[in-house]
């Protein structure tokens, strides 16, 4: 299949994985990032012309927690100001008990969510089904993805059109996942690159 001169990009990211292992790899205390800058500079660093970014988060209750809440809120509507495409999930409750070392047991209120994943692998193939892009970049390293890189090949080998999925995620000595997604191209976001994409805007309450 003949790869394209110009390769339109979409970029897709899950809000809550990529902040997860930011803070695991650069020790960042909560989630810093300019999603706009950090998808340009991937797409700069390997070519690709960056067509549309799309965050994916969940959110919290804002009885249940209204900082995180409140500051989601805020964060995500400076990056629709800014023409990314996001798509919000209300946080699940469900409580959960731990055994203490005292042999006590501890009961709390624990946030989940649900959809995110699943959402963004609809999305990836419709993009593809539909034409839209010809490299995929998806920013997680979630493995359930891992079957959506497969589907892509499909669409790729059907349509007789060449397409790549690719996985950014941050990475540094001290991650303790230095792995993407299995089935796609990787691409290593290290400190330095982070830290040109870093959001000046604090949207904490």
């Amino acid at each position: 299949m003949l790869e394209p001169a110009v390769k339109n990009a979409f970029v897709f990211i899950d809000g809550q994985n990529l902040f997860l292992h930011s803070k695991d790899a650069f020790g960042y205390r909560f989630p810093n990032y300019d999603i706009k800058a950090l998808a340009r500079e991937v797409c700069e660093l390997n070519g690709w012309t960056l067509a549309e970014t799309r965050f994916y988060t969940g959110i919290h209750d804002p009885t249940a927690n209204p900082f995180w809440n409140t500051f989601w809120v805020n964060k995500t509507a400076q990056m629709g100001q800014t023409g990314v495409k996001v798509v919000t999930r209300p946080l699940r409750y469900r409580n959960k008990s731990v055994r203490l070392p005292d042999g006590t047991e501890h009961t709390f209120l624990a946030a989940e969510e649900k959809g995110i994943d699943v959402r963004i692998a609809l999305d990836v193939i419709a993009g593809a089904r539909n034409r839209q892009y010809d490299v995929g970049i998806i920013f997680s390293q979630d493995q359930d993805l891992a079957e959506v890189a497969t589907e892509i090949r499909v669409i790729a080998k059907e349509q007789g059109r060449w397409i790549k999925v690719a996985c950014a995620f941050p990475d540094s000595p001290t991650a303790r996942n230095r792995r993407g997604i299995n089935n796609t191209d990787w691409i290593r976001i290290d400190r330095a690159m982070y830290d040109r994409c870093i959001d000046p805007r604090d949207y904490r309450p």
